[in-house]
């Protein structure tokens, strides 16, 4: 992809469809693009203290030249800020500013703000129109996609939230420049994860690629940016609501959600943890004897080159099961689970407590904690 081109990527949801626009330069052009989609009036921008300096200026100054009238609403940074507390600042503001039905929010950040903004205009007067403007990896080739909105509970990830659709995913790749490295190397845990779950020959350009894409080579960036976007569009207009094939997008995030639960959104940023997920259901799933040991050699290499986390880090298997039981995902108190069989086909299976506790406990150098049950039962033979 030449950094001249504009690339439209359909998400087709009948009377909900939207386009996602990739394009450099793009964000100098919202108001043009919000105004050609019949948008007019207030407009709420939704960002955080380092994007709103580093991008505000040039967002306001685009939508004030089409005739809005814009309003700046600032959360802090972080995940911890994905709460009820920041959706009741924004609904504030709007109340505040006097928004109506046909006003319009934007979400200029990365995935916290994205969510947040959507599920706040998911309930904001039932319901107004928004706009994702995401500037992370992680929002461009994920979160922005798909009209999952919502916020975090103390006692898992995503559990307070809605399905609403974005009118536009506006993406403008140069963003990706000012990310700190940190952020930049977390993000390519959900590129990889598309060729698991979807396209081989992706998976495998990634392999050839990865130290390239690695140093933000901004062409290969670009390419992966539309790739990951395709994938998702199609899962996404096949299953609007994850009431099946939608959860292929789920692979690593069973694991990957509980170590961030268990690092209290600390530790460890999304990315991260998922490229642990990434990994480790990869190995649990050929315990489990659904994909050779090549399919996760291949995913612990490229998480290794991505320069991403993949071993399992220190937890007991009580913590990191019950963590996994208070997932979003888990059906009738079961875990539920997505498992390569091989790169670029994965399949959802329920997960037993005893299976992966005895996939657990063969970690390699693990110095598991003895279970609950098993102290009991040491207790009753005493």
């Amino acid at each position: 992809m030449s950094l001249g081109d504009v690339r439209r990527v359909t998400v087709s949801l009948a009377d909900r469809s939207y386009d996602i626009l990739i394009k450099p330069g793009s964000l100098g052009e919202i108001g043009a693009h919000l105004a050609a989609l019949g948008f007019c009036g207030k407009v709420g921008i939704v960002t955080n203290p380092v994007i709103g300096r580093l991008y505000s200026k040039t967002i306001l100054h685009s939508l004030k030249s089409s005739g809005f009238d814009p309003v700046t609403i600032v959360i802090p940074e972080g995940e911890r800020s994905k709460s009820l507390s920041s959706v009741t600042t924004i609904l504030d503001a709007l109340i505040k500013a006097r928004f109506e039905r046909q006003s319009l929010l934007v979400a200029l950040g990365g995935g916290v703000i994205g969510d947040l903004t959507g599920f706040a205009a998911s309930i904001h007067l039932r319901g107004i129109p928004f706009v994702q403007v995401p500037t992370t990896l992680v929002a461009q080739v994920d979160s922005s996609v798909g009209g999952k909105t919502g916020v975090n509970h103390p006692l898992g990830k995503n559990l307070i939230g809605t399905f609403y659709q974005p009118r536009l995913v506006l993406i403008d790749p140069e963003t990706l420049r000012t990310l700190p490295p940190r952020e930049w190397t977390a993000g390519l845990a959900e590129v990889i994860k598309y060729g698991v779950i979807a396209d081989e020959s992706f998976c495998a350009e990634l392999e050839r690629s990865m130290d390239r894409l690695v140093k933000l080579d901004m062409e290969l960036a670009s390419w992966a940016i539309v790739r990951s976007c395709e994938i998702k569009a199609d899962v996404v207009g096949k299953d609007e609501r994850e009431s099946g094939l939608r959860r292929v997008l789920n692979y690593g995030h069973t694991i990957g959600h509980a170590l961030e639960s268990l690092g209290r959104y600390r530790k460890w940023i999304h990315g991260e943890a998922i490229a642990m997920g990434l990994v480790q259901e990869a190995d649990l799933s050929r315990h489990l004897g659904l994909c050779s040991p090549d399919v996760v050699d291949r995913q612990r290499e490229l998480v290794r080159r991505a320069g991403l986390p993949g071993a399992m880090p220190p937890c007991t298997f009580t913590n990191f099961w019950k963590a996994m039981l208070h997932d979003k995902k888990t059906v009738h108190g079961q875990v539920h689970c997505v498992f390569p069989e091989r790169i670029g086909r994965v399949v959802i299976r329920p997960l037993e407590r005893e299976a992966c506790e005895q996939w657990f406990r063969s970690l390699p150098s693990r110095k598991a904690s003895p279970s609950l049950r098993q102290v009991r039962a040491s207790r009753g033979r005493a």
